[in-house]
């Protein structure tokens, strides 16, 4: 019998939404630069590494309290027992995950209107397509708009018939679009090397702790780790389902995705520097993030005339399938709290608090240069590693460890003989936490 809250109807598609949720940006733009900036192939095994030591115990323990409360971040701290002085940092949650996504549907609006770009020159209307990738204020509200606008429509259509639906459409969608891209752009010139530098160890920089230092901070915040959406996501799972498989499916798919695109952005940009873009900054790094998406890339779309049009047309397609399996998972977590402990329908909940942080994100980019850094700074530096590391504190130290176990092996009942079962606590406890401080750290200190 499925719950009055909504259920995921499959194992497929809870595993593409909360994957969908954990690959947003990051993956593709992120994730690609710092690996050929810290040694190709060495921080890729780093990255792996950590990503199991510090992100899948604390993905895991989101998916279990979750269930196991059938609730969200507020109300799970409030039905489990030594939960009630937590309460604040579930609030806490529901606001950074909102003004997350305040700031997000800004830079998909921007994925937005590069993908609508080239349909435009297509159809001759060139003032029109240049105006669309100006990111001036009016560009800016308006995609950003479009885009928030499809993230409220899809949650108002719920777990099944909304999330479920529409990540495994999204998630298997984006994974065919990446593998044909990147079976074109290693055919350019030039970006065989970048496949070297990708692929091939530095081993000279696997001594400097700034390896480490990113490949840390990237395992941790690839996996939308503390603000609540894996937390709703394994609220809506059953209880036959064994959560430790479910954490592991989707961790595997979160770093297959990631290595994936890596395997196009870099060659990508090799290729942009054959054919004449510069790809390094000042100091020598590789080009990233936005100027990456925005300024390389787009470059190298132009240089390639025909085939740029469609190949820029499949890439920015695949950014906004991207950031939208992500902005569902972040708008979920405060309609889930409003139809949980406000009795609020659904739809009402979506329409209200989508258009209450719609008009936060409208504020921001009316106001870039004062808000825009400033919020990424407060929510993703701040606010969510302190929140990842509360529910270390609270999963690891405070609830009862038995009723871990009994939310368990309802999906796998030979676990509590397990190694798992003696490994998982120590690292939530100790690992996990301390490297999260790291994490949060960094944000202070230059190392």
């Amino acid at each position: 019998m499925s719950s009055p809250r909504g259920e995921f109807s499959s194992t497929f598609g809870f595993v593409m939404a909360a994957a969908g949720s954990a690959i947003g940006l990051g993956n593709i733009w992120g994730f690609p630069t710092q690996t050929a900036q810290n040694g190709g192939a060495a921080f890729v095994l780093f990255y792996l590494i950590l990503t199991f030591v510090v992100g899948y115990p604390v993905l895991l323990a989101e998916f279990t309290i979750g269930r196991h409360a059938k609730s969200n971040p507020v109300g799970t701290y409030q039905k489990i027992d030594g939960g009630k002085n937590f309460v604040p940092a579930g609030f806490l949650g529901l606001f950074t995950v909102g003004f997350i996504l305040s700031f997000y549907s800004i830079v998909a609006g921007w994925l937005t209107a590069f993908f609508v770009h080239p349909l435009l020159k297509m159809i001759g209307a060139d003032s029109a397509a240049q105006w669309v990738v100006s990111q001036n204020t009016t560009s800016t509200v308006l995609f950003g708009s479009i885009f928030f606008i499809l993230t409220i429509l899809i949650v108002v259509g719920g777990i099944k018939n909304g999330i479920e639906k529409w990540s495994s459409r999204f998630m298997p969608t984006l994974l065919i679009m990446m593998l044909v891209l990147v079976g074109y752009v290693v055919t350019l010139p030039g970006a065989m090397e970048g496949v070297r530098v990708y692929l091939l160890p530095d081993f000279d920089k696997t001594m400097n702790p700034q390896l480490i230092l990113s490949a840390l901070g990237q395992a941790f915040f690839s996996l939308s780790l503390g603000v609540g959406g894996m937390l709703v996501y394994g609220s809506y799972t059953k209880k036959s389902e064994n959560l430790v498989r479910l954490g592991t499916l989707v961790t595997l798919c979160d770093i297959g995705v990631a290595f994936i695109a890596g395997m196009l952005i870099i060659p990508a940009m090799y290729a942009a520097s054959a054919a004449g873009t510069e790809i390094f900054d000042a100091n020598g790094n590789l080009i990233s993030e936005g100027n990456l998406i925005f300024q390389v890339l787009p470059a190298l779309f132009d240089s390639m005339g025909t085939a740029g049009i469609v190949v820029s047309f499949l890439f920015f397609f695949l950014m906004v399938i991207a950031a939208l399996t992500s902005s569902i998972s972040m708008l979920e977590v405060p309609v889930a709290y409003a139809v949980d402990n406000r009795n609020m329908s659904r739809k009402k909940a979506a329409m209200l608090i989508g258009g209450f942080f719609w008009i936060v994100s409208i504020i921001i980019a009316l106001n870039m240069s004062t808000l825009f850094s400033g919020v990424i700074t407060l929510t993703t530096k701040y606010s969510q590693p302190i929140l990842g590391l509360i529910i270390c504190i609270f999963v690891g130290w405070v609830m009862n460890r038995n009723k871990l176990l009994e939310e368990l092996k309802q999906g796998n009942p030979e676990i509590g003989n397990s190694l798992f079962m003696k490994i998982w606590p120590f690292f939530l406890k100790v690992v996990s936490p301390i490297l999260i401080l790291i994490v949060f750290l960094q944000s202070f200190i230059s190392w």
